[in-house]
């Protein structure tokens, strides 16, 4: 280590179980992590300042005034702007930890992207808000055997659970399949608190710190549960939860990742009365040129990063360079398929 490094994380140092040589190791550590909402902003804070080498933010949404209650990196100016989450949060790590590399990712994870999106990291730092994410990377984790730590979060309770493939059971050992949309609470219907928020990515963090220096006899091999209203911690042993018929990582089935759609993709977003439409062919779309066809037919807002087009019927058209499209105003795909045929062509 430089001696500007050895100051800066003498504090860290000092702590016997990571000391210099483990500092060394987190400097040449590589994390991703997935979802740059209220966890991964609190992940993401953890891996940069303690000095964690490459950090690459995952995220398809932008800033919304809703998220600065728990979403710790963003301010009001981000979501005046609709600055993406990636590059936003990317921009306030820069100015915490200029020796990190740091790269952002204005993508949705999908299984036509995963692997390469998730490869040449040490490990993966869940940061998403629905299963279907988590399944998905669940399923790269085990095939490219890259640890990952999932967490979740909602009203005051928390959740999080350490995955190192071919040692501990996998998320599909414990949960054959995602529940059902629409049978879960998000925090756009039951509402989140923001300490449950650093309570889970706290504890992720540090297993992931565990990880990183190589201190893998101290991770916590317990699912991890807290209701921090309700003053409620439970600590389920999952060590002997691993299936040897399990598909993932049993028989090696990754159905998540193989997964690939026929068509365009379109998932309703829980709660937020939008509608995500993913082309299954990424474009380069140039943004400006969108601008000037769509000027005459609403209220338009740009940034280098998206297009939005306000509509006189109340939909909020988000456009994106990849030709991904968020289509704020209604949670139904057919009306949502609609309006992008009919504004942008399938």
């Amino acid at each position: 280590m430089t001696d500007s490094e050895r100051e800066r994380y003498s504090r860290q140092t000092l702590f016997a179980p990571i000391g210099e040589a483990g500092q060394a190791r987190l400097l040449r550590s590589r994390v991703a992590i997935v979802g740059m909402g209220a966890l991964g902003t609190v992940l993401a804070n953890h891996m940069v300042r303690a000095g964690v080498g490459f950090v690459r933010l995952i995220d398809r949404d932008f800033v919304e005034m809703s998220n600065l209650q728990r979403q710790m990196l963003y301010d009001e100016a981000d979501a005046a702007a609709s600055s993406p989450k990636a590059e936003a949060a990317a921009a306030r790590l820069k100015a915490a930890n200029a020796g990190v590399q740091i790269e952002p990712v204005v993508a949705d994870l999908n299984a036509g992207n995963s692997e390469q999106l998730l490869s040449g990291v040490d490990l993966i730092l869940d940061g998403s808000d629905n299963f279907a994410v988590r399944f998905l990377v669940n399923d790269v984790s085990v095939k490219l055997g890259i640890p990952w730590i999932y967490g979740g979060a909602v009203s005051s309770r928390g959740v999080s659970l350490t995955v190192v493939p071919g040692e501990t059971p996998c998320l599909r050992c414990i949960f054959d399949q995602p529940p059902a949309q629409g049978t879960t609470e998000t925090c756009d219907t039951a509402g989140v608190i923001g300490p449950i928020i650093h309570t889970v990515a706290s504890h992720q963090a540090a297993e992931a710190l565990k990880l990183l220096v190589g201190d893998r006899d101290r991770l916590n091999r317990k699912m991890q549960h807290w209701d921090l209203w309700y003053n409620q911690h439970a600590a389920v042993d999952v060590s002997k939860a691993r299936k040897p018929d399990c598909p993932c990582c049993g028989r090696r089935q990754f159905d998540y990742l193989t997964a690939m759609a026929d068509g365009d993709t379109i998932q309703s977003l829980c709660g937020r009365n939008s509608v995500q439409i993913q082309p299954v062919q990424p474009s380069r779309l140039a943004l400006d040129e969108w601008a000037e066809r769509w000027r005459s037919l609403g209220r338009i807002e740009r940034n280098p990063f998206l297009l939005k087009l306000h509509l006189g019927s109340g939909q909020t058209l988000v456009l994106f360079p990849d030709g991904r499209m968020i289509v704020q105003g209604t949670d139904d795909p057919v009306t949502a398929k609609s309006l992008y045929s009919r504004y942008v062509g399938m």
